[in-house]
């Protein structure tokens, strides 16, 4: 595993995330999370919003004795209930669910533009002076928002955003999985990124499956869900990109296509969702795979 730092965060972050928004009971998820800890993984990503999931990996962590050892993320204030009433009510159950008293990287899990940003910034440092919360920032907010809760921020001597989780993958989103959803896979979002060195935490990382050996192609029309999300052009030449490189290093295409994201020269977390053991190993052998600051502009179709 490799790690990373982030600035309000005491433990080194590996850098690929386990989601947990496929667990459904401690025992479907135990061996996937497992798995993930026994490669050096040790950050989690859930969310109020996500059924069951903060219930069933509270309760996998409670049973492994290891939250000191795990970097814990959630997020709340999902609409419609996004407000800082929300954020409080939200946090404080996602807490109970989680049997913790603590969240490392905290997320609002979309913006409400008709709420000004001041009083999520409010609210957030509220929590996060009372020791519930380390560091915060957006799931789903534009980047002209993230700039205006930290000036906000920097005007009154309070912590801003210091993480984001908008989508990146290296097939561009055609159309969004679910409403509100953003994405900071363009050129410009990226050099937002790099300017303000401002890690990111991918939701969709691997496309939802577009790069998974033999899902996708353009005769390949059983799930609308990846048709309607990631078919393009575009994509399917990238895909094909990806297969090339793949086959040279004799490794999966999902491997290479999450590779991508690992090397970004801004910090990226990748958030990756197996949902078996399998998967979750043909994921981090990403790790493994060698690209050139060439292959990666290359795969994504700038040279």
């Amino acid at each position: 595993m490799k790690y990373g730092r982030i600035a309000g965060v005491e433990k080194d972050i590996s850098q690929i995330v386990m989601g947990t928004l496929f667990a459904k009971d401690v025992e479907q998820a135990t061996p996937v999370f497992d798995e993930f800890v026994s490669q050096g993984g040790n950050c989690f990503d859930t969310a109020r919003h996500y059924g069951d999931a903060e219930l069933v990996f509270g309760e996998w962590m409670r049973l492994r004795g290891n939250r000191d050892e795990t970097v814990v993320i959630t997020k709340g204030a999902h609409t419609p209930n996004c407000n800082p009433e929300a954020v409080t009510s939200q946090l404080g159950e996602s807490l109970e669910r989680l049997q913790t008293d603590f969240i490392d990287i905290y997320f609002l899990h979309r913006d409400n533009p008709d709420i000004q940003v001041g009083e999520f910034v409010d609210v957030l440092n509220e929590h996060r002076d009372a020791g519930r919360i380390g560091v915060f920032g957006g799931s789903n907010w534009s980047l002209e928002r993230v700039d205006e809760a930290n000036e906000y921020a920097a005007q009154n001597g309070l912590a801003g955003f210091t993480v984001l989780s908008n989508h990146m993958s290296l097939a561009r989103m055609v159309e969004a999985p679910w409403d509100g959803c953003l994405a900071a896979s363009d050129a410009e979002s990226r050099v937002w990124l790099a300017e303000r060195e401002m890690p990111l935490f991918p939701w969709s990382a691997q496309a939802r499956g577009f790069f998974v050996d033999g899902r996708a192609g353009v005769d390949k029309l059983d799930d609308p869900e990846l048709v309607r999300c990631w078919y393009s052009d575009d994509n399917f030449e990238r895909l094909n990109r990806v297969r090339s490189i793949a086959e040279q290093q004799g490794v999966d295409t999902v491997s290479v296509a999450l590779a991508y994201l690992l090397n970004q020269p801004n910090p990226v977390f990748p958030l990756i969702g197996p949902v078996n053991v399998e998967e979750a190993r043909s994921s981090l052998a990403a790790l493994d795979v060698e690209l050139t600051a060439q292959d990666v502009s290359w795969l994504n179709l700038e040279g």
